[in-house]
């Protein structure tokens, strides 16, 4: 069954399928609408009591359920300025060192970070014998991305590709899933160095945003796009630690990279299939 369910992901129209969900995502189709997202509260057995707004008739489409708030101070961050925080509840799939430029994937498969960051040498030299983490949100999950650390925006890539699933099954299955499927590359200048924040889509992951561009997928055309940012001045876009940095419009995958010596050691019970909250100690500096 699991070698069909990888199969069939190969032949089906990912694109397609996923645009469509998109736009019926977006609908705002009143009673349908409810009705979609009671269903899923309860398939996915989501704890409404931790939104902002708990009632499901609050929103007018799946998305800004999906993509739904929660109540102040619910996620804490934790306040020792020697640890970086989790950027979203999820799950950690793999962390670890960067190794000859090759980070990890699953039990037989490995991919380039040059790749994943879309091919650009510059980008991927900052990153050799860095650290990495990779975080699957599933459904159930809270999609807001925040900042582990402060940062300065210094570039945004957007990076055509697939659209697998990214769910562990698939992940240990189909080689270099998360730099084959479509992306967007953010780079940050923090106290620590340098810091790259990807953003992975999915089957059915509608788009992707971030809080300075909006929606970044999907653009047509298989081109890779790249803008630069100040990082000085009154244009810089600086995030604080803990701040909202994008979301995805259903689930999918953050792959965190950093540059050589930026961390010392991950919190402890930071390791393959540990719950993360968004908030809690990640990784302490170096």
């Amino acid at each position: 069954m699991d070698k069909l369910k990888i199969a069939l992901q190969y032949i089906m129209p990912k694109h397609l399928l996923s645009r469509l969900v998109g736009k019926l995502a977006a609908a705002e189709l009143g009673a349908v609408t409810t009705s979609v997202i009671k269903w899923f509260i309860t398939q996915y057995k989501i704890d409404m009591s931790e939104a902002a707004d708990s009632a499901p008739e609050a929103y007018a489409s799946f998305n800004q359920f999906f993509t739904r708030a929660l109540k102040p101070g619910i996620r804490p961050l934790c306040d020792d300025d020697e640890y970086i925080v989790h950027p979203v509840d999820g799950a950690v799939s793999q962390c670890g060192p960067i190794k000859e430029g090759r980070i990890f994937q699953a039990k037989g498969h490995e991919y380039s970070s040059l790749a994943l960051l879309g091919d650009q040498a510059d980008d991927a030299k900052r990153f050799e014998a860095g650290d990495f983490a990779t975080i699957y949100l599933a459904p159930k999950d809270y999609h807001r991305i925040h900042m582990p650390i402060k940062g300065t925006l210094s570039k945004m890539t957007y990076v055509p590709g697939e659209l697998f699933s990214v769910n562990p099954l698939t992940a240990a299955n189909v080689p270099g899933l998360f730099a084959r499927n479509e992306r967007v590359v953010a780079i940050f200048e923090t106290e620590i160095g340098p810091m790259a924040m990807v953003l992975v889509g999915a089957t059915i992951v509608a788009s992707i945003e971030t809080v300075w561009a909006g929606t970044v997928t999907p653009p047509t055309g298989k081109k890779v796009f790249t803008w630069d940012y100040p990082t000085e001045g009154p244009e810089a876009i600086t995030l604080d630690k803990g701040e909202e940095m994008g979301r995805f419009k259903l689930g999918s995958t953050v792959v965190m990279l950093f540059a050589k010596d930026a961390l010392e050691h991950f919190a402890d019970g930071v390791e393959p299939k540990a719950v993360t909250r968004m908030g809690q100690a990640f990784a302490k500096i170096d």
